[in-house]
């Protein structure tokens, strides 16, 4: 098959979704149209990540993160030009859209160049964006006309899945996933010795609301046995100004994966998630996993089993101390983890069922 992705940020865990699909439909030819979030990291560093063998990149060079009605109408107007002469080559079996920009945008312009088969995958709500209602039922809007255009809309997570039934739009759910084989052992645990080490991966923005991140850490920054690792950047860095915060930015995958390797627990506060690749890993690693209480992560998580969900930083806190206290406890939860992580979230599982998808649309 040749199969079409749409991607407006082609950046942190959507160009990872990305990936592990053209990584494991090896047979099948991908074409990717992506945008660009040079501040977050260079397409032509994403690429490098990607097989060389049967996928190819084209630049969609109007798409941009904000909304606006000129920069909009140019970007449909691109992406209308692009899909209309891969149409005419035969190169089109399929589009998948991928995030909110490139469901609306990819299928109002699918709906104009008369492709039936396609797929939208939110990769996060994003009517769960803001604080703000008005905001909020805005998105909501945006999202009920897109549905209008066609497409099929298949959420990461049956969380996710059921915020869209709530409003009215026909859902499926695929849980991502990752590589269980290519994960470090479980004896790369760090010494007792060492610090506890609470870590989370992302962007630094208001999604992943890294001021109760600090709020969280900074409750801590007396005690000088734990220490907390951001590893990413973005536009609220400077929310992270407790003294034991350490922001890495950006960094080679290599790197996360061992940084994560030598981590006690894997913190997120985020306020909405599709399904985070950055707490898969933790948990192909083995890690007991403190998530925030929201769409996306109370997917992952089995309550006392791999770790638990927090809806305040009070309870985040009483929960890091009961760990600390409780190594063989936290041993246990990872294990747990690591089980739990294979039998859900196994990308083989994943690609599979995003393959049929493919066919059956």
């Amino acid at each position: 098959m040749k199969i079409v992705h749409v991607v407006e940020p082609f950046a942190s865990g959507i160009a990872a979704f990305v990936q592990s699909i053209v990584q494991n439909l090896r047979d099948d030819y991908h074409i990717v149209i992506h945008g660009e979030r040079e501040y977050v990291m260079s397409s032509s560093e994403i690429i490098k990540y990607f097989p060389d063998d049967n996928v190819q990149f084209i630049r969609w060079r109007s798409a941009q993160r904000n909304i606006s009605l000129v920069k909009d109408t140019a970007a449909l107007l691109e992406l209308c030009r692009l899909l209309r002469n891969l149409k005419a080559r035969d190169m089109v079996d399929a589009v998948h859209l991928h995030s909110s920009k490139s469901g609306f945008l990819g299928r109002l312009a699918c709906r104009l160049m008369n492709i039936p088969n396609v797929i939208y995958t939110p990769n996060g709500a994003p009517f769960l964006l803001s604080n703000m209602n008005a905001i909020n039922v805005l998105y909501k809007l945006f999202e009920k006309v897109g549905s209008s255009f066609g497409g099929k809309v298949v959420c990461s997570s049956q969380s996710e899945r059921e915020a869209y039934r709530k409003l009215g739009i026909k859902a499926l759910s695929i849980n991502n996933g990752i590589a269980i084989h290519a994960r470090h052992s479980s004896n790369d645990t760090p010494p007792e010795s060492a610090r506890f080490r609470i870590i989370t991966c992302a962007r630094i923005v208001p999604q992943k609301n890294p001021a109760l991140f600090n709020a969280i850490a900074t409750y801590f920054k007396g005690f000088d046995q734990f220490e907390f690792i951001w590893v990413g950047d973005g536009e609220e860095r400077h929310l992270l100004t407790s003294p034991n915060i350490t922001v890495t930015g950006w960094l080679k995958q290599s790197e996360v994966l061992q940084l994560l390797n030598g981590a006690n627990l894997y913190l997120s506060t985020s306020q909405y998630e599709g399904l985070s690749f950055s707490v898969l890993e933790a948990l192909s690693l083995r890690k007991t996993v403190l998530l925030r209480d929201c769409i996306g992560n109370r997917d992952i998580v089995k309550k006392g089993l791999n770790g638990d969900l927090f809806t305040s930083a009070q309870e985040a806190i009483v929960k890091i101390f009961q760990y600390y206290n409780n190594p063989a406890m936290l041993r246990v939860m990872g294990e747990y983890s690591g089980w739990l992580c294979h039998k859900e979230f196994n990308v083989d599982a994943t690609c599979s069922l995003y393959r049929s998808l493919y066919e059956r649309v």
